[in-house]
This record gives structure tokens, C-alpha cells and sequence, in this order.
């Protein structure tokens, strides 16, 4: 007797992701100040949850959740308070090394 499961990519909600619960998750905060050890998690937030096309449309890479997820938005936002541009980011993505060391910014 043989399994098969299949994934839905369902559409992100306005507040949230909408969970197969039905469990809306709200955004992961920001921390008060964006530190270096911040910077680096963000980092390989957006590197280990990049996009991944698929058939029912893009998807994040790590948990087939549709993408952005909510860990790829939270590394996004602390990458652009640290002041890195989106070309900047979308380097970091491209050059897949989670580990990757910032640009230096200057008072940053």
C-alpha cells in the first residue's frame, strides 16, 4: 500500500501566513537595534528560506511554504535596517553561503 502526499501552496494572508490549521502567524518582530549576531542570522535567514520555483508557483526553499516566508521577510527587513540594499541581498541569496560575511558600512 503505497502514500502520497501532496502540498498546497495557499496564498499569504494581509496580517499573516495562514497555516494548514488554519493558525494565522503574525511577522517576527524586529529586534530594538540591529546588531552584527542579528545581521548574521539574517543573513542565512534569507539564504536557507531563498526562493524555489515549483509548480504551483515560488516557494521558500527550506519549508515549502509559499514565498517570501516568514523567516525570508524578517531577514529582509533586519539586512535593510542594517543599510544593505536590495541588490545587496539579492547578492547574499545568489552566492548561497548562509555563513556569508556583510558588506561593511560605515557606522553601521
Amino acid at each position: 500500500m503505497s502514500s502520497t502526499t501532496t502540498r498546497t501552496v495557499r496564498p499569504r494572508t494581509h496580517r499573516g501566513v495562514r497555516e494548514p490549521s488554519g493558525e494565522v502567524l503574525r511577522e517576527i518582530p524586529m529586534p530594538p537595534y540591529v546588531t552584527v549576531e542579528d545581521a548574521q542570522f539574517a543573513v542565512r535567514a534569507v539564504v536557507v528560506h531563498a526562493p524555489r520555483l515549483w509548480s504551483g508557483g515560488t516557494i521558500c526553499r527550506n519549508d515549502a511554504s509559499p514565498h517570501p516566508c516568514r523567516l525570508h521577510r524578517w531577514g529582509t527587513r533586519v539586512l535593510t535596517q542594517r543599510g544593505l540594499r536590495p541588490a545587496e541581498i539579492a547578492a547574499l541569496i545568489e552566492r548561497g553561503d548562509p555563513a556569508a560575511e556583510l558588506p561593511h558600512r560605515p557606522g553601521a
